[in-house]
C-alpha cells in the first residue's frame, strides 16, 4: 500500500524520470565562504540549497554495517554526511562513497539507499520543492 507518515498524512511521489540522478555535494571547509556580514569573525558558509514548503530536519545514526533499504524520495533530499563515512546508491544503481564534508541529493520520487560499513552521522532535510545550490 501507499506509504503513511507518522502524523498519517501521506507523501507525494511524482513519476520518477528515468535521468533523474542523484547529485553528489560537497561541503567540506575548503568550500566555505567567508561570512562578512553582522561583525562576523572567522566564520564561513556552504550555501548547500533553496527551497519552499513543508521541510523535514533529521539526524540519523548509522551503526556499522547499517542500511536503510530502496525506496522513493517523498521531497527533495539533502543527505550531508557530518562524522565518519557510508555510501549511497541512486536511481541509477551505482554506490558511491561518502565522507564527512560530503553529501548527496535525491530528487523527489527518486528510488535510493543508503547505508554504513563503519558507522556515520548524517543530516538530511527534506523539502517539497528544493534545490541543491551545486
Amino acid at each position: 500500500g501507499e506509504p503513511v507518515w507518522r502524523d498519517g498524512s501521506q507523501p507525494i511521489f511524482k513519476q520518477a524520470v528515468e535521468n533523474l540522478l542523484m547529485k553528489i555535494i560537497e561541503f567540506s571547509p575548503n568550500q566555505a565562504q567567508p561570512i562578512e556580514m553582522f561583525n562576523s569573525v572567522s566564520a564561513s558558509s556552504v550555501h548547500l540549497g533553496d527551497g519552499n514548503g513543508e521541510v523535514h530536519v533529521y539526524c540519523i545514526y548509522f551503526e556499522s554495517g547499517s542500511q536503510i533499504g530502496t525506496h522513493p524520495t517523498g521531497y527533495g533530499q539533502l543527505f550531508l554526511v557530518m562524522n565518519g563515512e557510508g555510501w549511497v546508491v541512486g536511481s541509477d544503481g551505482e554506490r558511491i562513497k561518502l565522507k564527512t564534508g560530503q553529501g548527496a541529493f535525491f530528487e523527489p520520487g527518486e528510488l535510493h539507499s543508503k547505508g554504513s560499513d563503519i558507522g556515520m552521522t548524517v543530516i538530511m532535510v527534506q523539502v517539497s520543492e528544493l534545490k541543491p545550490k551545486l
